[in-house]
């Protein structure tokens, strides 16, 4: 595409001749300005709904011709068989090419399998001075778990202000930091509530150490706990959250530390929310749950079914 950003070739026609698409099933192909696409058996945004075991022969084929129709108002696709047919045999050969298949339409399922990871089993989490950017696949997974957060900080002449460490985002997450000179814990359940622990009292110039301890009630999936956050030894906020985010927070923001760089997770501050003082260290620290019950075990098990029918 560089080619277009050159005022010499504005009119120059497209270079882009085929594109194929997929997602949780849909699949569409671009070509010479056609394009067949499936219609979404169920909304894009429910997670939870049932996907088909066939996505193959399951969804209804559409067809525009964007030459004409660039807002693909009018499916001409029963006018126009032959045309469908060519496109469709068009997509099989770049879904094939590109790796595409089998197509799997499973969407919880196929968001909660586990990948290989440079950090899987991992408990222990050490971090020194500012990083951002952190992908969620590398950072610490505090779901369905006791954990705790340490961060070892100085405070400078004019007190402190901003973010310690933070991940997600508007849509769930949470976040370690000073708020006018104030300790702040808060956790973001997927833009539904927001449960906070604050300290009383601003923190006075030079080294400190802030810790939030989560006590994970166990039992299953999305449950409460008790959340204590202290400074320098002492208790400043003690109290519950009701229940968790169970299977993931927002996959498209990163955890920062020292910074807040993602969509707002709160409206306490907006980004860049940089840290005024020094991060000497920050541990995170994961404390499994106990083993899931018999209906959790269900559902994982009935998830993991789902994606190998899907695959076979």
């Amino acid at each position: 595409m560089v080619y277009t950003f050159d005022k010499k070739n504005a009119n120059a026609p497209s270079n882009h001749k085929t594109q194929y698409f997929e997602m949780f099933g849909n699949h569409a192909l671009y070509h010479d300005g056609w394009i067949i696409c499936t219609t979404p058996l169920n909304t894009p945004w429910d997670v939870t709904a049932e996907g088909t075991q066939d996505p193959a022969n399951a969804f209804k084929w559409e067809l525009y011709d964007l030459t004409k129709d660039w807002t693909e108002y009018d499916n001409i696709a029963a006018k126009n068989p032959e045309k469908l047919k060519d496109l469709q045999e068009m997509f099989w050969v770049e879904a094939a090419k590109y790796q595409v298949l089998p197509l799997d339409a499973s969407k919880s399922a196929r968001l909660l399998t586990p990948r290989p990871s440079a950090d899987a089993g991992r408990t222990d989490y050490n971090y020194t001075g500012v990083i951002t950017g952190i992908p969620p696949s590398n950072a610490p997974d505090i779901l369905n778990k006791s954990y705790t957060i340490t961060a070892d900080f100085e405070v400078p002449n004019e007190g402190g202000e901003g973010m310690l460490i933070r991940l997600g985002g508007r849509f769930g997450g949470w976040a370690l930091y000073l708020l006018k000179g104030k300790p702040v814990f808060l956790y973001n359940y997927v833009d539904l509530d927001r449960t906070r622990w604050e300290g009383k009292d601003s923190l006075a110039p030079g080294k400190h150490t802030l810790v939030f301890d989560f006590k994970y009630d166990g039992g299953g999936l999305g449950k409460g706990g008790l959340g204590v956050l202290k400074v320098d030894g002492k208790e400043v906020a003690n109290h519950r959250m009701e229940r968790s985010v169970p299977y993931t927070f927002n996959l498209d923001e990163d955890m920062d530390i020292g910074a807040s760089l993602a969509e707002s997770i709160s409206n306490d501050f907006k980004a860049p929310f940089r840290f005024n003082g020094k991060i000497n260290k920050v541990n995170v620290k994961l404390i499994p749950a106990e083993p899931l019950g018999k209906d959790d075990q269900k559902k994982v098990a009935d998830a993991n079914k789902k994606i190998a029918d899907a695959t076979e």
